[in-house]
């Protein structure tokens, strides 16, 4: 039994939340929590921490960057033929989840200002085999929802390629294993150019995701004032013509396409005056993107018949080639699109190194998943290891077993802050928050709720797949990091440092 119990104990420890503060500062006293063996001198030790670079608009374009153009390009194909023109309503089914986690998100993110985003967040409030969970979650949302995005580049570079100089990539290599391809190398080329620029530096990643941003968002309301010229009130009916049970089912496959709220989180150790920005980038993506996603979605099932969606290619494109009659609208769009899918994998990626980052710098991986270079101030070898994995799913998984697996695992981490947020208030009140949840405690209450319908959604598949990954992070958790763990090594090394109730 006392073996169980220190067990127990052992995987509930959280870590405070000034450790969490002061290890991203570069403030940490060098006795307060002993490396594990081959550890970085990092954290305050030697100076080789993320640096602070990116300010409210570069970090808005992060959030907007991570989210409108992961599902909204290719989304449609999949969500209006199971749920007909109604698809809008699934649309604002999956803004208001996502709106009252962005709430929850704003007020952790300002409260604990660190990298690492919902995994950080169930360290300090649930304990360590959560946060570890979370982190496996985590995985999901960013190295498969890369992926699940990239996929479909081959797609709108043929769309391109076709109506610009009449020629496209062959099928079996241009399309996902599954939809007519063998291996999608456009998608792994794409995964490889972001990778390179990642690892030039922080500062400039996001400077050209800023750029890449505005060209997107200048595409997207160019698709919707020329769908609009070509709206049919006769392609809205039948409106729901698999009722209510389609509509919440598009709305569960359709919920990864807001992923890039939690992407504004993954910053918070390269961010300026984190208390302020982390909130208010996070409510400016949430409002710009759950405009332009309905925006478009009404403009496309206004302009084309719904039955015609299923196995469109690059279909937002066709879309205003059949409204026009033209191709130099589609040309644009194709090449907006291709813009866009570069700047959704680069910020992705750019989520998922972070994230593991700080589970290295815990102990929870294994150390060098937290050097970072002293010349770009990046961590170089956990972006080349992301992005390799992150090439391989592009180039050999089927797209729709990604979209499902990346909306399960983001579902979860949204519903873990939620739930942060009751706890932190609770265990942590008087901590500096530079944003509160408005109509506390319903909103974060709500906010699970929501998550879990969504979650019922799923299709049964996804959630075997989503507990055998499980199953193997708790392989790697119990044989690896509940043994390295960093805070764990502290209250061995330090007695009575940090009660498992901190």
């Amino acid at each position: 039994m006392a073996s169980k119990a220190t067990l127990g104990r052992q995987i509930m420890r959280r870590k405070p939340v000034d450790l969490l503060i002061a290890e991203s500062t570069g403030d940490l006293d060098p006795t307060a929590i002993p490396l594990p063996p081959g550890a970085p001198e990092s954290g305050g030790r030697s100076g080789v921490h993320l640096r602070r670079s990116i300010g409210l608009v570069q970090l808005s374009a992060i959030g907007i960057g991570a989210t409108v153009g992961t599902g909204i390009f290719f989304v449609l194909n999949t969500a209006v033929p199971v749920a007909g023109p109604a698809v809008i309503f699934s649309f604002v089914i999956a803004a208001v989840t996502a709106g009252l986690t962005a709430l929850c998100y704003a007020e952790l993110a300002s409260a604990i200002p660190v990298s690492g985003s919902s995994y950080s967040y169930a360290y300090a409030t649930l304990g360590e085999v959560v946060a570890f969970g979370v982190g496996a979650c985590l995985l999901l949302e960013y190295g498969v929802s890369a992926s699940a995005v990239s996929v479909g580049w081959g797609q709108y570079l043929n769309e391109f390629f076709h109506d610009a100089f009449g020629f496209t990539l062959p099928d079996a290599v241009a399309q996902p294993p599954g939809d007519g391809g063998y291996v999608n190398v456009p998608a792994m080329v794409l995964v490889l150019l972001c990778c390179l620029l990642l690892v030039r530096g922080a500062k400039e990643s996001a400077r050209a995701n800023a750029a890449m941003v505005g060209i997107k968002l200048c595409v997207l309301v160019l698709f919707v004032a020329i769908a609009l010229t070509g709206f049919h009130s006769g392609n809205l009916k039948p409106f729901a013509p698999m009722g209510f049970t389609g509509v919440r089912l598009a709305a569960s496959s359709i919920f990864f396409s807001y992923i890039g709220l939690d992407a504004v989180s993954t910053a918070g150790e390269e961010v300026k005056d984190p208390h302020r920005t982390l909130p208010r980038a996070i409510i400016i993506a949430l409002v710009v993107v759950t405009v332009l996603y309905i925006g478009v979605a009404f403009a496309a099932v206004g302009a084309q018949k719904w039955s015609l969606f299923e196995g469109q290619q690059a279909g937002l494109a066709q879309i205003l080639r059949d409204v026009t009659g033209q191709t130099w609208p589609s040309v644009m769009f194709a090449l907006g699109a291709i813009v866009s899918i570069f700047s959704v994998t680069l910020v992705v990626i750019y989520g998922q190194t972070r994230i593991l980052y700080t589970m290295g710098r815990d102990g929870m991986l294994p150390p060098r998943f937290a050097q970072v270079s002293p010349r770009t101030g990046t961590p170089v070898w956990n972006t080349v290891v992301v992005s390799a994995g992150v090439a391989l799913l592009a180039g050999f998984v089927p797209l729709d077993v990604l979209a499902d697996l990346t909306s399960l695992g983001t579902l979860v981490a949204f519903a873990v802050v939620s739930v942060g947020v009751m706890i932190l208030r609770r265990t942590n009140p008087g901590l500096p928050r530079g944003f509160k949840v408005p109509g506390y405690p319903v909103t974060p209450v709500l906010s699970v709720g929501f998550c879990a319908y969504l979650i019922y959604g799923l299709h049964p598949l996804t959630f075997l797949m989503f507990g055998a990954w499980l199953v193997g992070a708790a392989w790697i958790y119990f044989g690896y990091s509940v043994k390295h763990s960093r805070v764990g090594r502290a209250r061995l090394d330090h007695s009575g440092a940090g009660n498992p109730s901190s």
